[in-house]
């Protein structure tokens, strides 16, 4: 089935490591944004098919008045053939949750609430320009627990500037103790020109060593193995049956709509990105055009490096087999060589017709699944 995107691209503030298409919060316009967003998902030439996930991303998505939200998701269920039981996510910031908008949003049909958390640390909160506290994320979590929602899932950030394997040890330790059901671990990367590049230099910050970062990812996940969590990619672990629908959907060759500025898809080998100003999507959603900037047909080679190098992030691995009959292609065989030394040197595990990296091996994911590029 289809997974739906959709892009909110509003913050309240703009954090000073963040590269998404994002902008600043103007009333006037989020409501001529949702009207366009409600009109391109009318319109969508997938119009009927089946699809069992949504997520709101962004952005800043909780921003949206909940009977937007609302509007939204009744859009997707009468232009796709939404399953019964769609999950159905809406990626929100602490700062703008409350009890009454999370019992709104669970009214509205929202049933997976995703917190960017980043850190349980106060100074490390304040270096990446976050506008919760630590005390504000853990409320937020208890209001949509009070809510209704039995599916929550944190982002945390590791590697950030100051920051010793005891501080990413703290949020760790918190993050167990607040029990979400899904959580999102990530590495720090600062893209150019990133304002916090500039601000680490005027401070003298620094980043903890290589060595001491892969010791916060390995150590991270043992201890959330402990605690009852199951490492199924790279970056994110989950509670049994907790994995995110519609995550997996990008690492399983699988195809989604996307709609909003900015928003990518995928579907039946097409590979499209929207326009990304917000201005100019709305532009072009009233004057009837389409909102897609970027169209190309992927090809078999592609879809095939593409099915194995995103596979690979799982950490169950590749089926050899089922790919290779998929694409008509003895994967081993045209990949193998350059895979050896990697299962030799403990990266990569190969059992049967099943390919998996280590633990060891994500630290040098990108380095390994370039083989297959």
């Amino acid at each position: 089935m289809l997974g739906l995107y959709l892009h909110i691209p509003f913050c309240s503030a703009i954090c000073n490591y963040c590269n998404f298409n994002r902008g600043l919060f103007d009333p006037a316009l989020k409501a001529r944004y949702v009207r366009a967003l409600e009109t391109e998902i009318r319109r969508s030439s997938a119009r009927g098919r089946a699809a069992d996930s949504i997520f709101f991303g962004g952005g800043t998505p909780s921003l949206l008045d909940p009977d937007e939200i609302a509007r939204l998701i009744r859009a997707c269920r009468e232009t796709f053939a939404l399953a019964d039981g769609a999950e159905i996510t809406l990626e929100t910031n602490p700062e703008t949750s409350s009890a009454e908008r999370m019992e709104r949003f669970r009214a509205a049909g929202v049933n997976r609430i995703s917190f960017g958390v980043q850190s349980f640390r106060e100074s490390e909160l304040k270096r990446l320009g976050r506008i919760h506290t630590v005390g504000r994320a853990i409320a937020a979590v208890g209001e949509a627990r009070a809510a209704g929602f039995d599916n929550i899932s944190l982002d945390l950030m590791m590697w950030l500037p100051q920051q010793s394997r005891e501080n990413w040890q703290e949020s760790v330790e918190t993050l167990i103790g607040v029990g979400p059901e899904h959580a999102s671990l990530y590495l720090l990367e600062l893209y150019p020109n990133a304002p916090l590049k500039e601000e680490m230099a005027r401070s003298g910050w620094s980043l903890a060593p290589d060595d001491d970062a892969a010791e916060m990812y390995l150590w991270s996940l043992g201890r959330l193995d402990q605690a009852g969590y199951g490492h199924y990619e790279i970056s994110n672990v989950a509670r049994p049956g907790r994995e995110s629908r519609h995550n997996l959907k990008y690492w399983t060759d699988g195809e989604w709509a996307a709609f909003g500025c900015g928003a990518h898809a995928t579907i039946g080998g097409v590979r499209s990105r929207n326009v990304a100003s917000t201005e100019d999507y709305i532009r072009r959603i009233g004057d009837g055009q389409s909102a897609v900037s970027e169209e190309r047909r992927l090809t078999p080679t592609e879809r095939l490096e593409e099915a194995l190098f995103t596979g690979l992030r799982l950490a169950g691995g590749l089926d050899l087999d089922f790919v290779g009959r998929h694409y008509g292609v003895d994967v081993w065989e045209r990949f193998g060589p350059r895979l050896v030394p990697y299962v030799e040197g403990g990266l990569l595990v190969r059992d049967g017709a099943r390919l998996r990296l280590t633990r060891e091996g994500m630290l040098l994911a990108n380095e390994i699944m370039a083989v297959f590029v």
